[in-house]
């Protein structure tokens, strides 16, 4: 068992006097194809060695009883409750939107208990919320023998996030953080939800990220607000072509040709989800020809995008970027997530990282006169109970 894994049971041995049910949800990283999803677009994402770990156990009530190590904070509600009030704390509506998903789609959950803690750095851009999501329904699927399979439990961690908390993600997170593989990345079809399965496993080689520990407070309203621009492009074109159902639908010289009737704003957020699309293909692409100089290449083309024409990055994540351009042993940098701060995604040759991480550690302290935090990362399987001997 894993120190997290012990130091969970204990807590929740000494909060609740029995042993729990582990289950780890990792956080997740996208490698390419950043706003794309709630497009119906293509993103490439894989999960990651840094995870929650939850024990859950059930009680002989009607209440759950929830207890976050991190935080250090506790809460309770009545599962028989009519509605479920949201907590002034933040975290607690993630789990008690699953649970709400749950009882809206007919299954069944009594009282249970449930502790976690976890390694994902909140805000970073790494999904911390589908691994709250995902390693809940997951976990009380196992406690109560539910029927649900993996596609069900992605669709109801989306809309607990959508219809509870109130941030209109899209679906990719979800679907990594219970359908991933470890060695792998995958390209997801957001429409179809078709995936295809893609090795990852150069030795010589690592994902790093690269914390500007600036927290994304803008990250939830603006997310909202490129959305309905995107939804505004679709609007406006469907006038045309009624059959547009998204941004998927739309390429590039149809866009252009409509260019005079935008408004300038959503033209640029539409162009760039159309681009990233298309850099997604190509970039899975350069997987199956092994060709990580030009998958670095798209994402830095990437980031540019995200910056001039979707313009959800900062100066803290663009600073982390440009450092990287003039570096021997980096193939390509982007900013990753939603935006407004978390984390750059960098592909690092593994002989040059401790060249990276200082070099970046002097120049982003000397520049923004704080540090940058760095997370080497493992591509890891999806959600799962942890064994015994784990």
């Amino acid at each position: 068992m894993n120190q997290l894994a012990a130091d969970i049971t204990d807590i929740f041995r000494t909060k609740f006097q029995r042993r729990p049910l582990l289950v780890q949800s990792p956080g997740r990283v996208n490698l390419i194809g950043e706003h794309t999803d709630y497009n119906e677009g293509f993103v490439l994402p894989a999960a990651v060695d840094k995870h929650i770990m939850f024990g859950f156990a059930p009680n002989d009530g009607t209440t759950a009883r929830l207890y976050s190590v991190d935080m250090e904070q506790e809460f309770s509600w009545d599962l028989t409750a009519t509605d479920y009030p949201k907590s002034a704390l933040g975290w607690p509506d993630y789990i008690m939107g699953c649970v709400d998903q749950l009882r809206q789609a007919g299954y069944e959950v009594s009282g249970f208990d449930c502790v976690f803690g976890g390694t994902i750095p909140i805000g970073a851009g790494m999904s911390s919320s589908a691994a709250l999501e995902g390693g809940t329904l997951f976990g009380l699927t196992q406690l109560f023998t539910l029927p649900m399979d993996k596609l069900t439990m992605v669709k109801l961690g989306q809309k607990a996030e959508n219809e509870f908390v109130g941030v209109q993600c899209g679906i990719m997170d979800q679907f990594a953080n219970i359908y991933s593989r470890a060695d792998t990345v995958f390209k997801l079809d957001c429409r179809s939800l078709e995936y295809e399965y893609y090795p990852f496993t150069r030795d010589d080689l690592k994902i790093v990220l690269c914390d500007t520990q600036v927290r994304r407070e803008l990250a939830g309203s603006e997310y909202n607000v490129r959305r309905s621009q995107c939804e505004e492009g679709v609007a406006l074109l469907q006038q045309y072509d009624p059959e547009i159902a998204s941004l998927r639908d739309v390429n590039r010289e149809m866009l252009q040709e409509r260019k005079n009737e935008f408004d300038p704003v959503v033209y640029s957020r539409c162009e760039y989800v159309i681009e990233e699309n298309n850099r997604v293909n190509q970039a899975c692409q350069d997987l199956e020809n092994d060709d990580f100089a030009a998958f670095g290449t798209r994402m830095y083309q990437s980031h540019e995008g995200l910056k001039d024409k979707y313009e959800v990055s900062s100066k803290e994540l663009d600073l982390l970027v440009e450092i990287t351009e003039q570096m021997e042993g980096v193939l390509g940098a982007r900013m990753m997530g939603a935006g407004f701060g978390g984390c750059t995604i960098n592909l690092v040759q593994t002989d040059a990282i401790e060249a990276f991480t200082t070099t970046i550690s002097e120049r982003y302290n000397e520049q923004m006169e704080q540090d940058a935090l760095f997370y080497e990362t493992t591509i890891t399987e999806g959600v799962h109970k942890l064994l015994p001997e784990e």
